[in-house]
């Protein structure tokens, strides 16, 4: 999906997905000394304002201005300071994020093609300071077969193996399949994730 058709998608008086941080990043990042945090691919800011509300310093940064916008506001009704997330409106192909300067990156549920991929998670991988963790989550592979929703196009799902092997410069905490139980058709089913923490050496 391009930026237009995200603009659409966010574009309701609702939130797509929920105002609640996904499950994985909060059960993985809720025990960290909070600092500086770098959330690619925001989208309507729901991890980013979690983040901040434990007292991280967020850059957050998506594609789609809609989104953003949504995210602010949230963020607005939840209290928090402005200015204490710096919500940035680029396409991740063309930024560049500081390098060494996050004591953490977070990668949720961004689905594009490999070389784009590997882009990303470089620069993600850079920008962090020594000791700093890395998180991705996204669909799995695994899902199209086994699981519920999400893309429906294999070039853009992940797995864990994929996901290590472009983070060459990181110390890999935990590479897993996960599931994610979800609401369908008034009951429940299971969506697989990939999973991948990583961190940057300390000096």
């Amino acid at each position: 999906m391009d930026r237009q058709q995200w603009d659409e998608r966010y574009s309701g008086a609702e939130f797509e997905w929920t105002t609640q941080p996904n499950q994985f990043v909060a059960a993985e990042l809720a025990g960290l000394r909070p600092g500086r945090g770098l959330d690619l691919a925001a989208g309507e800011g729901r991890n980013a304002v979690w983040l901040a509300e434990r007292g991280w310093q967020v850059t957050a940064v998506d594609f789609s201005r809609v989104g953003l916008e949504k995210a602010s506001k949230l963020a607005a009704a939840r209290g928090l300071a402005e200015g204490q997330v710096d919500w940035v409106v680029a396409d991740l192909a063309g930024y560049q994020p500081e390098p060494g300067a996050f004591d953490l990156a977070l990668i949720a549920y961004l689905h594009v093609g490999a070389a784009l991929r590997a882009t990303v998670l470089a620069r993600a991988a850079a920008a962090l300071a020594p000791g700093a963790p890395l998180l991705l989550v996204g669909h799995d592979l695994a899902n199209l077969t086994y699981g519920v929703g999400g893309p429906q196009d294999p070039a853009v799902l992940y797995t864990p193996e994929m996901i290590r092997a472009e983070l060459p410069g990181l110390r890999i905490v935990r590479a897993e399949r996960v599931h994610r139980t979800v609401p369908r058709d008034g009951g429940a089913a299971t969506a697989i994730d990939t999973l991948v923490r990583a961190e940057r050496a300390r000096a």
